[in-house]
């Protein structure tokens, strides 16, 4: 126990072990966390464990909640979703309701900010009656009383920037536009200072970005939807810029909004990339940059280059070839207001909160620092490979 009390003080020296597997000590009181490692690919192991091919034997009412970074977030909202959609009972589709809140997956009851974002007494659990709300929902589907839980809204978010909540029919918003923002540059997109651009309409003549990743000096991650230590996997908004002052990360801004843009739903990336080695990481973040170019992330995601296709085969890449790489950053509700920028970060690490692609097309778990490889990555955005994000654009009145 006291081993264990010593790495959890010193758990960034774990952060930087190599191999992730064989480790005694973890071996010893989390063996399953070998069978996760001896299981890279969606398999019968990780099918056993599924419940999102089961929702039709669900006849329950599910209330959903989670925070924009919460590590747990992506879930949240698919269980929602495909409780509404499939559940087995008419009223357990009915019954399926989503809550999410500007919060971490460790939210206190009285909200200091999240990260160095405070959304306000709004978003506090005490001002909305966060234990209310469950003791209602048990109420109502426990003790069958009639309390007015079946008239509510299903969807409940709230919109950061405006730190307001919104209640909704649906998910995404009924009035939700997906709208692309291509990215551009003259080929030094490098570091917030570079020349990348997020445009409307694609270029036909852009340049390709170019940087090295080298899974020795993986870019750091600052926040996010991470869990379960304040200290070193401290999760929500911080400043980016740090981050984007290095060479292995290419920024994207949009010019100033004028009349503020709600985005609110799924986000994704589609990116054409190529790289020097036979399987990488690409990454991807949405960022909310102020006047004062102060960078709030909003939510990130990754995709490792073997299972660009699918998750349950692996595909090497061919070194050099143009690849498509459909990176999913989960979903946000922010307010770009009057004078933000809408930024995108692209590069091929966030770490520790993803592990690192060590580039040797090996096997991950058993890579030690010795089969690491520095990867030489080419990100494409013209007419013919037009990198973009897609952001799902709220129209109408505003929070």
């Amino acid at each position: 126990f006291e081993k264990l009390l010593d790495r959890i003080d010193h758990m960034d020296q774990d952060f930087d072990r190599m191999p992730l597997a064989g480790d005694p000590l973890i071996s010893d009181l989390a063996p399953f966390y070998e069978d996760w490692l001896g299981n890279p690919t969606h398999c019968d192991f990780w099918d056993a464990l599924r419940i999102d091919t089961n929702y039709g034997d669900l006849d329950v009412a599910a209330l959903n909640v989670g925070g924009w970074y919460d590590i747990f977030l992506g879930g949240t909202i698919q269980n929602f979703q495909g409780m509404q959609s499939s559940a087995r009972s008419e009223q357990a589709r009915k019954a399926s309701r989503l809550l999410i809140g500007p919060w971490e997956h460790m939210t206190s009851i009285t909200i200091s900010p999240v990260g160095e974002y405070d959304p306000g007494v709004r978003s506090w659990h005490s001002l909305i009656d966060f234990d209310g709300i469950h003791l209602r929902w048990y109420d109502r589907w426990l003790r069958d009383h009639g309390n007015g839980v079946d008239d509510e809204p299903p969807v409940t978010i709230f919109v950061m920037g405006a730190n307001s909540w919104r209640q909704e029919e649906t998910w995404p918003l009924p009035q939700t536009r997906f709208e692309d923002y291509f990215l551009s540059s003259g080929g030094s997109a490098n570091t917030l200072n570079g020349d990348g651009v997020l445009l409307r309409d694609a270029s036909g003549t852009d340049r390709p970005d170019h940087f090295l990743y080298d899974p020795l000096n993986p870019v750091p991650t600052n926040g996010g939807a991470l869990c379960c230590n304040t200290y070193w996997a401290a999760a929500g908004s911080y400043d980016q810029r740090g981050i984007e002052t290095r060479p292995d990360v290419l920024c994207y801004t949009s010019p100033p909004v004028v009349d503020p843009v709600e985005v609110t739903g799924p986000v994704k990336v589609i990116l054409f990339a190529a790289s020097s080695a036979v399987d990488t990481d690409f990454t991807a973040k949405l960022v909310d940059v102020g006047p004062d170019g102060y960078a709030r992330n909003l939510t990130d995601g990754i995709l490792r280059a073997r299972y660009r296709k699918t998750t349950r085969e692996e595909h090497l890449l061919t070194p050099g070839d143009v690849e498509e790489y459909e990176i999913d950053l989960w979903a946000t509700s922010n307010l770009f207001l009057s004078g933000h920028r809408i930024r995108v970060e692209i590069s091929s690490s966030n770490f520790p909160r993803f592990d690192r692609n060590p580039n040797h097309g090996g096997e991950i778990a058993t890579a030690t620092r010795e089969d690491c490889i520095v990867a030489s990555q080419t990100v494409f955005h013209d007419a013919t490979y037009p990198s973009r994000i897609v952001l799902p654009v709220v129209a109408g009145e505003l929070p």
